[in-house]
C-alpha cells in the first residue's frame, strides 16, 4: 500500500501483419446550434422502420417527432422527458460524462438500468419488459447481436444527422444500428501484483500467470470477451473468417489454469481479484483515481501479436415508450458532444476522421488513445464474418472452455 502513482499507458507495439486496415468524421455541441440540422427519420431510409421483413426492424408506427428537423426532434423529446437506457457503466468509454452532458443539454431524464449487463442481457430485457414503462429504449450492444436485433424486430431504423461522416463498416445501411465508438482489445496488468508485464497473447501462457488472466464476460454473451477471442485467434493464425484458433487458445489457458473464471469489473480490479484483465483499452482510464486510492498501478498494452479493434452498435428499440428521446440519444452520442466525450474516456468515436479534420481533437483528448498507427490500421469484420464467428463460439466454447 501507499503507492499512489498510477501508470496507465497504452504501449503501441507493432501491428499484426496487414490484418487491420483503416477505419475512420458533426453537428454542433449544443442544442441551440444543433437545431438547424435536419434529422433523418426512419421514414426516409428506404426500407424504413416498421417494415419487419427480411432486413428486420420492428416498429409498426412511425413516432411523431415533429417535422423531421433536429429542432423539432429536441422539442418532442423534451415533451417526453425521459429515455430508458441500459448497460452503460460509468467507467465504460466515459459514459458517466456523456450521460451528464445529455441530461444537462436537454433536461431529459436518462436512467440506466443494470449498468454492467451484457449484450445478451440487453436483448432479454427488451423482450421481457416490452410494453412496460421500464423497457430499454436504446441499446449499446456488441456487433454479434445486431443481426438478432433486426431479425427479431427489436429495433427501428434511424439515421442520425451525422450519418454521412460515419464509416460504412460502422453502420447498417438501412439505419437499424449505428456504431458510435470503437476501441482496441488490450491487456491491462496490475503491476503492484504482477512482477512481469505480459505484452503478447503468447506471454499469457506463461505459468507465472497462473489464475491471473481474466476475460470480461462470456464471449457467447459479451462483446468484449468475443473480441478477446477474436484477437487471440488472429495472434494464433486465425482471421476474421476463422475464430477457432482463439477458442483453442483459451482452451489451453483454461486447462493450464491461467484463465480464471471471474469477470473483469471495476470492483474486481479494485479488490485485486483481477491481476490481468483482457478488455477494451477505453475501460481503464476512468478507474485511475479509484486505483490510486488503493495503491495499485496499472499498465495497459495493446499486444502486437493480435491487434483487434471492435465497435459497439447503438439502436433505437422498437415500440419505445419515448421514441423521440431515444432518437435524440442516438443524435447525442453520434454528435460532437458524445464523440468528444468518448475521446475523453479513451474510446475512438466513429466520426474520428471528421473530428480531426474539423480541428476538434486536441492532444489532451488523445492521451488515452492507442497510437495513431494502430487506429489507422483498424478494420472490422463484416456482419457475416461476425455471425459465423458467433456460431462457432456457440458450438465450441462450452465443451472446449467453459465446461472444462
Amino acid at each position: 500500500m501507499g503507492r499512489k502513482a498510477i501508470h496507465l499507458r497504452l504501449v503501441a507495439v507493432a501491428l499484426s501483419l496487414g490484418l487491420l486496415a483503416a477505419a475512420c468524421g458533426d453537428d454542433d455541441d449544443d442544442s441551440a446550434s444543433a437545431t438547424t440540422t435536419t434529422a433523418a427519420s426512419s421514414t426516409d431510409q428506404g426500407s424504413g422502420s416498421g417494415s419487419g421483413g427480411d432486413s428486420g426492424g420492428g416498429g409498426t408506427d412511425e413516432p411523431d417527432c415533429g417535422d423531421g428537423s433536429l429542432e423539432q426532434l429536441v422539442e418532442a423529446a423534451q415533451e417526453e422527458g425521459k429515455v430508458n437506457l441500459i448497460a452503460l457503466p460509468d467507467s465504460w468509454a466515459n459514459y458517466e460524462g456523456i450521460l451528464a452532458s445529455f441530461r444537462d443539454t436537454y433536461g431529459i431524464e436518462a436512467p440506466v438500468a443494470n449498468p454492467d449487463a451484457s449484450s445478451a442481457d440487453e436483448l432479454t430485457a427488451i423482450r421481457t419488459l416490452r410494453g412496460q414503462p421500464e423497457m430499454p429504449e436504446a441499446v449499446d450492444v456488441g456487433p454479434s447481436f445486431t443481426q438478432e436485433l433486426m431479425d427479431d424486430g427489436l429495433v427501428d431504423a434511424y439515421k442520425p444527422t451525422t450519418w454521412d461522416e460515419i464509416p460504412d463498416a460502422l453502420k447498417d445501411p438501412d439505419g437499424y444500428w449505428v456504431g458510435s465508438y470503437y476501441g482496441v482489445m488490450a491487456i491491462a496488468t496490475n503491476t503492484t501484483l504482477v512482477d512481469e508485464v505480459p505484452t503478447t497473447w503468447e506471454d499469457l501462457k506463461d505459468p507465472q500467470y497462473q489464475g491471473m488472466v481474466t476475460l470480461n464476460g462470456d464471449p457467447r454473451e459479451a462483446g468484449a470477451a468475443f473480441a478477446a477471442v477474436m484477437a487471440a485467434s488472429i495472434a494464433n493464425g486465425g482471421s476474421f473468417d476463422d475464430i477457432m484458433p482463439g477458442i483453442e487458445y483459451f482452451s489451453e489457458l483454461r486447462q493450464s489454469g491461467n484463465l480464471q473464471v471471474v469477470d473483469v469489473t471495476p470492483a474486481a480490479l479494485l479488490s485485486g481479484e483481477v491481476p490481468i484483465a483482457l478488455d477494451w483499452s477505453y475501460n481503464f482510464p476512468a478507474l485511475i483515481p479509484d486505483l490510486e486510492e488503493v495503491g495499485f498501478e496499472l499498465e495497459v498494452v495493446v499486444p502486437d501479436d493480435g491487434v483487434y479493434g471492435g465497435y459497439y452498435a447503438q439502436a433505437v428499440v422498437s415500440e419505445a415508450n419515448h421514441p423521440c428521446a431515444a432518437r435524440l440519444w442516438i443524435e447525442h452520442i453520434t454528435g460532437d458532444d458524445g464523440a468528444l466525450g468518448y475521446l475523453e474516456g479513451g474510446a475512438i468515436p466513429a466520426r474520428y476522421a471528421a473530428l480531426v479534420e474539423a480541428g476538434l481533437v486536441s492532444d489532451d483528448l488523445t492521451q488515452n488513445l492507442p497510437d495513431t498507427e494502430i487506429i489507422e490500421g483498424i478494420s472490422f469484420p463484416t456482419p457475416e464474418q461476425t455471425e459465423a464467428a458467433k456460431q462457432a463460439l456457440t458450438e465450441n466454447w462450452g465443451p472446449m472452455v467453459a465446461d472444462l
